[in-house]
């Protein structure tokens, strides 16, 4: 059930900050109903607050609208449109290290048999009414420096218990296969640039290369290969959209070895040639 006074305060909240807020919480506003081609979500919550959004991934696509929440539990590349606007979200990082410090205070529940990177809930009154008191609190005040590890103790320890809990308890044993596979997410996206062996990530993984590659798959819906495919172009998109770079300067700064290579993989994924993109901004291409 949404707690609308909750979500309400929230969104004053958010409207009286101009300093920003602790632990690396941000509002993201969209005033224009447009798709945002390219991203890779780090495990976060993201909590609608007005408007609506789809979000799609390899493993299908989620709708949500205000009150609903996406939680995100590995580094995941996916594609999204913002369908009704104004459009306000919150977006909240997941620290994984904290989930794990719960492992002992969360009753043992068996987690659901399947297996997700992202789910869709509505957000309960009891999460709601925590951020809340976060959001509440000074940034660099004593409160700010004394309660919010505290709170954010308490938001991991409601969203574990929350309809989207299950698959992050999956995640509170750093030898399960969904902590192994999110290693080896992180891993890819922090060197998506250098050459990645199927052999090495599943040696990462504790692994066997057959069952590291069955795994990865039915965990994000992918190969490893095609994860890293899909950040390079994800982050070249970034790098395009900022235009401080030349085309073939990007495509080997995001580990492509042949520039034709490079424009045709994007030119595939985004309907456009990456030369296209620099002159929209504005920039001679080379």
């Amino acid at each position: 059930m949404i707690g609308e006074g909750s979500i309400s305060h929230i969104q004053r909240l958010i409207d009286g900050e101009s300093a920003g807020f602790s632990a690396g919480i941000f509002a993201l506003k969209e005033s224009e109903e447009r798709l945002i081609e390219a991203s890779v979500y780090d495990p976060v919550i993201c909590l609608i607050l007005q408007g609506s959004k789809e979000t799609t991934s390899h493993k299908g696509t989620v709708h949500l609208a205000k009150g609903d929440m996406l939680v995100v539990s590995h580094d995941t590349p996916v594609t999204a449109r913002i369908t009704q606007v104004p459009y306000l979200a919150l977006i909240l990082p997941i620290d994984l290290a904290r989930i794990r410090s719960l492992a002992d205070s969360i009753p043992d529940n068996p987690a659901p048999e399947q297996t997700d990177v992202m789910r869709a809930t509505v957000a309960d009154t009891d999460l709601l009414q925590t951020l809340s008191r976060l959001l509440s609190l000074e940034p660099g005040t004593t409160d700010d420096r004394v309660l919010t590890p505290l709170l954010l103790t308490e938001l991991h320890y409601r969203l574990l218990t929350s309809p989207a809990g299950g698959m992050l308890r999956r995640l509170l044993s750093p030898t399960s296969q969904e902590s192994r596979i999110a290693r080896v997410a992180s891993l890819i996206r922090r060197d998506h640039a250098r050459p990645l062996r199927l052999a090495d990530l599943a040696r990462e993984a504790g692994m066997g290369q057959s069952a590291f590659h069955q795994h990865f798959k039915a965990l994000t819906g992918t190969t490893p290969l095609q994860f890293q495919k899909d950040v390079r172009l994800s982050e070249a998109l970034r790098l395009l959209e900022h235009g401080a770079q030349s085309v073939t300067e990007i495509g080997f700064a995001v580990g492509y070895e042949s520039p034709a290579q490079f424009s045709r993989e994007f030119s595939r994924r985004f309907g456009r040639p990456p030369r296209q993109v620099l002159q929209q901004q504005g920039i001679a291409a080379q």
